[in-house]
């Protein structure tokens, strides 16, 4: 953590962004309660592999912690406790495991005690999926500890509590009986038995409750009435009270989950108060929906993995993913990723320009804890000349396309023929940005596109901005490729815009349409990047001939051949 600028504290006091509201309010908290370190905790249950809402809740609940430090100048320690449900028992068999009918003889069993279906070293599914998590976390940079709900009942970390919750049997029945059904009530009990038969989870009706002796009995599997400590991992608490017990047992301050445990929070904070704790503050935020609205499952498999956006993505576009907007439902599929790219770039580059008012909002600063990179700009040219490029993921992937090339070599040709002093080893991250242009473009752009043949008007408005642009210096810079594009559709009635701002029918504004026309004919696809900024690093020649090769309807039947190519395997 560096030193606290007086004007970055000051602004945070007043900063509108979501972690530092709730920070603020956890301030207030922890000045109340007067505790000398502060607890935060994420819940992760292993039945699945881990999914990106997963790395969600890590990340923003990382934002808020940073946020609290920054307004308590790091005075108050704090802790982040990453705490996997893995002593649950397996509800359901996954549908996106290798031979998933061979987990079925595993129903109900502790997930740490089911056999782990992808190979390897890890002695169960818990175990593989906790890793995985584990490592994701790691990759990432998260300070944070890591919790096996296993580990904490048998080693009898939840011992204290689970001897109150029996002693306090009574007041916890009557906070969750009348949330249940009537079929539900008969059977309910807030402790689950670990069957000393079988292993399995039980979800059986209690005859017994001895809160001195801290025991249940239960009829086990076997038909016979078992007796059983509380302690020690021979039983586990359902999950609603779960959450209040840990939270209890813990002493946790600052806990977010998804909507979908919004109305049970009520329930989680009586319990943990009935078990002697004080309720932890929440943070709500909304789930996240795959490409058909529904929401994403670890068992289903329907979201993204944290790997596969990674593959086409950098971490910290990810990171901004998770920081915007947390209270909306989002759809989370590949589609996202290009405008997450994107946006992460711009606010990393407006970063600098900003005052602390405005860098607290800046989502870039939250993704990179207030210690972020310098932004990685491509300067050409001198004086009154000079131009600052801002390379984005779409130009990339145009240039990926036009170049109809997958090597990057290729591509770092165009681009230090455009800027010749930046390589793969001064600009490391727009070297990594290549690498995902190319393999988004080949996953979904190119499958994705589709051209057309330019009408007539088009062609004429084509084969003006051919000859425009071979007037042009070949050191044309990109503002004045693209004022030449304007300049070229101003004269075209169809491309004319008299209400633009500043137009007048002498020179009148410029429609949507001549770049929309630009990007289908040329690009395959409704939009694109800046066109003057495109042609300044692909080349003016090389833009020409793509001109050229629209009009003679090769781009149009070459991606036809493409198509039937893929479909016919």
């Amino acid at each position: 953590m560096p030193a606290f600028d007086p004007a970055l504290v000051d602004a945070a006091q007043r900063s509108a962004a979501w972690p530092f509201e709730e920070a603020r309010k956890l301030v207030a908290r922890i000045e109340k309660s007067g505790k000398k370190e502060v607890l935060f905790e994420t819940g992760y249950g292993p039945s699945g592999m881990p999914h990106i809402g997963t790395f969600g809740e890590v990340a923003r609940t990382s934002m808020v912690r940073h946020a609290f430090r920054v307004l308590t100048q790091d005075a108050i320690p704090t802790r982040l406790l990453c705490f996997s449900d893995d002593m649950d028992g397996m509800r359901k068999i996954p549908e996106n495991v290798p031979d998933p009918e061979a987990l079925r003889p595993y129903l109900q069993m502790p997930l740490t005690a089911v056999p782990n279906p992808f190979g390897g070293d890890y002695p169960s599914f818990a175990h593989h999926n906790n890793a995985m998590l584990r490592r994701f976390l790691d990759s990432f940079g998260f300070d944070y500890e890591f919790a096996s709900a296993t580990d904490y009942y048998k080693s009898g970390k939840l011992d204290a509590v689970l001897l109150r919750a029996a002693a306090r049997y009574d007041d916890i029945m009557k906070v969750m009986l009348p949330t249940l059904g009537e079929e539900r009530r008969a059977t309910y009990s807030p402790f689950l038995p670990i069957s000393p038969v079988s292993g399995r989870v039980l979800y059986v009706p209690l005859k017994a409750v001895d809160a001195t002796a801290g025991t249940v009995t239960f009829t086990d599997e076997d038909g016979q009435d078992k007796t059983v400590p509380v302690t020690g991992g021979h039983v586990k608490f359902q999950w609603k009270p779960d959450f209040g017990a840990r939270w209890a047992a813990l002493d946790v301050d600052f806990e977010m989950f998804g909507k979908d445990h919004q109305t049970n929070a009520p329930i989680y904070d009586r319990i943990c108060e009935i078990l002697g704790g004080k309720a932890p503050q929440h943070y709500v935020y909304e789930l996240f929906l795959d490409d058909l609205g529904q929401k994403i499952s670890k068992s289903k498999g329907n979201g993204l993995t944290i790997d596969e956006w990674l593959t086409y993505a950098s971490p910290q576009s990810l990171s901004l993913f998770m920081y915007s907007r947390p209270r909306e439902a989002k759809k989370l599929h590949f589609d996202v990723i290009p405008r997450a790219v994107d946006d992460y770039l711009q606010f990393l580059g407006g970063y600098e320009r900003q005052d602390w008012k405005n860098r607290l909002g800046n989502p870039a600063w939250h993704i990179h804890n207030g210690e972020l990179p310098q932004p990685e700009i491509i300067a050409t040219g001198e004086g009154e000349n000079a131009t600052r490029t801002q390379i984005t993921f779409g130009l990339l992937m145009n240039l990926v396309a036009v170049a109809n090339s997958e090597d990057k070599g290729v591509l770092w040709g165009f681009l230090q023929r455009y800027s010749p002093a930046i390589s793969p080893a001064t600009h490391p991250r727009l070297d990594a940005l290549v690498g995902y242009a190319i393999v988004y473009f080949r996953d979904f752009v190119k499958p994705a596109k589709t051209y057309r043949a330019a009408d007539e008007t088009e062609r004429a408005a084509f084969l003006a901005l051919d000859a425009a642009l071979a007037a042009l210096p070949p050191d044309a810079t990109a503002e004045m490729v693209q004022d030449t594009a304007l300049d070229v559709a101003r004269v075209v009635p169809r491309y004319q815009n008299l209400t633009a701002k500043g137009a007048t029918p002498e020179r009148p504004g410029v429609s949507g349409d001549w770049w929309k026309a630009i990007y289908q004919v040329l690009f395959g696809e409704d939009q694109g990047p800046r066109f003057g900024s495109f042609v300044a690093i692909y080349g003016i020649p090389e833009t020409r001939a793509l001109i050229a090769k629209a009009l003679a309807g090769e781009l149009v039947s070459e991606h036809a051949a493409f198509v039937e190519a893929r479909k016919a395997g």
